[in-house]
């Protein structure tokens, strides 16, 4: 891919958490920017699968295969999580035939360079940045997510940069999280939903899914 002056926003690990998509993707909006990619797992753990693919597929956001769109996409289950999985069998239900075939078109690698997971493993490795690590690997600017954390650090002339997750936010720290690329370095972005938003997504997950883990959470 050639980088050209405008701005770009990456975005990962939405875990068809639509409120806070929305709110990000108007963030981004704000901000002026018109070119996003999104760095994988758009499904798994919430509830609006079709709310989340429907906006990606309308903004036509470049996205690679992280490891919950593969475990919907039909290769297979979470060995990790009892919980996860029993999400995945009630997101299969509502899916809409158009949107799981959109989620099997997902590359697992971009020429950004950016994957989901690592590049020893693009889809599930959760990656710890060093500079041995990426000495092995051509290129000079990286992207992935999965660890839910925003990370940003140079190799010498290399580059990795971990937006952090959109959905689901790991560090401890409930905002929001994506990076932009103006051409020459990233920024990491961080801002806070409004209350409503929050209000909003936990009464969804509430609502829709008590009946994934038959009748309370998991």
């Amino acid at each position: 891919m050639i980088w050209s002056f405008t701005m770009i926003a990456f975005i990962s690990d939405i875990h068809v958490n639509y409120e806070a998509l929305k709110a990000v993707l108007a963030r981004i909006d704000a901000m002026g920017i018109s070119r996003i990619y999104c760095a994988g797992d758009v499904v798994g753990y919430y509830a609006q699968v079709n709310e989340c693919c429907g906006e990606l597929r309308r903004r036509n956001i470049p996205t690679v295969m992280g490891n919950h769109d593969w475990y919907m996409a039909g290769g297979g289950f979470c060995a990790r999580s009892r919980s996860v999985n029993d999400c995945l069998v009630h997101l299969r239900r509502i899916i809409t035939a158009d949107n799981l075939n959109w989620l099997r078109t997902f590359p697992v690698q971009m020429y950004v360079d950016g994957v989901h997971g690592g590049w020893s493993d693009p889809i599930d490795e959760y990656l710890e940045p060093t500079s041995d690590y990426f000495d092995r690997i051509e290129g000079k600017l990286f992207l992935s997510g999965h660890n839910h954390l925003q990370v940003l650090h140079q190799f010498g002339e290399k580059t990795y940069c971990n937006p952090g997750s959109v959905g689901q936010p790991r560090d401890g720290d409930p905002r929001a999280a994506f990076a932009t690329f103006d051409g020459t370095a990233f920024s990491l972005i961080l801002f806070s939903h409004t209350r409503h938003v929050l209000h909003s997504c936990n009464k969804l997950i509430q609502d829709r899914y008590t009946l994934c883990a038959g009748g309370h959470m998991a």
